[in-house]
Parts: structure tokens; sequence; C-alpha cells
């Protein structure tokens, strides 16, 4: 595993951690819009 951390930097992590997070809350606000909007 420490070889795979040297060669990715602490900071690529956690913007990818941030990416997919904010990726996930923005899917599933469209997600109850669009359940909010068929109704």
């Amino acid at each position: 595993m420490s070889a795979i951390q040297d060669k990715f930097p602490r900071a690529l992590w956690v913007r990818l951690f941030i990416y997919i997070a904010l990726g996930h809350v923005f899917g599933a606000f469209l997600y109850l819009l669009f359940e909010v909007g068929a109704k």
C-alpha cells in the first residue's frame, strides 16, 4: 500500500474523495428532484 501512496500525494486522494462525495450528493439531489417532479 505504501508504494501506491508514494505515487499519489495525499492532496490528490483528498480532492478525489471530495469530488466523489459531491458527485453523489449532486446525483441524489437530481434523483429527488425527478422523484418529486414525477408526482
